[in-house]
């Protein structure tokens, strides 16, 4: 290799954290393996994920090579963009399976609230990070409300998951910029208080998971057949699972949402405790690099963003488990670089690209 294109290869990938692709790659190529299987050997199905992951791939590359400094600027467009979005999917939005969440916009149609899952730890990040000389009540106050604002209307549409998530995300802005315990565990008291209201609130569908999570066999045919048939799975793979392409679960189409929702189910199956095992660990290594670049970040704005894209990782992981074990309800949550789908692949992986951005710009960043 001559030097001018170890130069140019060292300035293509200089904002490129070598770990994190690494562990990032492995990922997705068993995410490809579990989709080929569990879409019945479909090629078609197969290529669309590699399309949707080189499109995430070149998200994850721009979004490592902005600095931070950069994403400051953004942060309060960026979040005024997704609420007024937000706020035309309930007016104009396109209702599919029951659900308003997306938009027509000329050629095609945005998921806006997928915005959300970025735009709002970034502008509680870049709102912390202003007023962190003078911290008070207030500002925790006002933070709050610009988190409650964007969940309500992604509640509304109805979609939960998201909501979840996107809750998730600005929790974790607030917990790492300070708030008190006490605050934390009052709140957490006024809302199991407030439980009975919500639950009058909520759709049946949402409170028929609940009851399903306590007690799946009560319509093991309707509202409880994902979450038997997933558990079914996981246990039917034992420890060296059923091998590659051999998971009956899976082949006799017994699993709901194979490629999707319920990936997880189907490697579950055919790889056993000690696959499961190998992938947890996977997961563990990228919450770990993210937190070792969340630890070294040098102002408050990117320790608040890293912690909270680390920490909104591993919510998508934990849940998607969680929901596919029959240990939390059913609220159609991905696998993280695992599940088939384009959007929840590019949201990830902007995430890390971030966390990159972090990493490699720490030093042209003033503390």
């Amino acid at each position: 290799m001559t030097p001018r294109i170890r130069r140019f290869t060292r300035l293509l990938t200089a904002h490129i954290d070598g770990p994190l692709l690494m562990v990032m790659m492995v990922l997705m190529g068993i995410g490809l393996t579990v989709i080929y299987s569990g879409s019945n050997q479909g090629i078609s199905r197969v290529s669309s994920q590699m399309l949707n992951m080189l499109v995430a791939l070149t998200v994850m590359y721009v979004f490592a090579n902005i600095s931070p400094h950069a994403l400051t600027r953004i942060a309060l467009p960026l979040y005024l963009l997704g609420v007024l979005l937000l706020v035309c999917v309930a007016l104009f939005g396109e209702v599919v399976n029951g659900a308003r969440r997306w938009l027509f916009i000329g050629v095609t149609r945005i998921q806006p609230s997928e915005i959300m899952k970025i735009a709002v730890p970034l502008m509680l990040a870049w709102y912390f990070d202003r007023y962190q000389s003078a911290l008070k009540l207030k500002n925790y106050i006002i933070a709050v409300l610009l988190l409650i604002v964007p969940v309500g209307l992604v509640v509304r549409q109805p979609d939960l998951g998201t909501a979840l998530l996107i809750s998730a995300a600005g929790a974790y802005v607030l917990f790492l910029a300070g708030l008190s315990w006490r605050i934390i565990l009052g709140v957490a008291a006024a809302g199991a208080a407030c439980m009975p209201f919500v639950w009058s609130m909520m759709h049946d569908y949402q409170r028929q998971r609940i009851l399903t999570l306590i007690d799946p066999t009560q319509d093991p045919l309707g509202s409880g057949y994902h979450t038997i048939q997933s558990t079914i799975a996981l246990g039917s793979g034992g420890v060296f699972g059923k091998g590659w392409l051999q998971g009956s679960q899976t082949h006799l189409d017994f699993i709901p949402e194979r490629t999707t929702d319920f990936i997880f189910a189907v490697f579950s199956e055919e790889f056993g405790l000690i696959g499961n095992s190998l992938l947890l660990v996977l997961f563990l290594l990228i919450i770990a690099r993210g937190v070792v670049i969340t630890a070294n970040a040098p102002t408050l704005f990117t320790r608040l963003f890293g912690g909270a894209i680390t920490l909104t990782f591993f919510t998508y992981a934990f849940v998607n488990m969680g929901m596919v074990s029959g240990i939390l309800p059913v609220v159609g949550v991905p696998l993280p670089l695992i599940s088939y789908g384009g959007t929840s692949m590019v949201t990830v992986c902007l995430g890390l690209g971030i966390l990159m951005s972090i990493q490699t710009h720490k030093k042209l960043v003033q503390s």
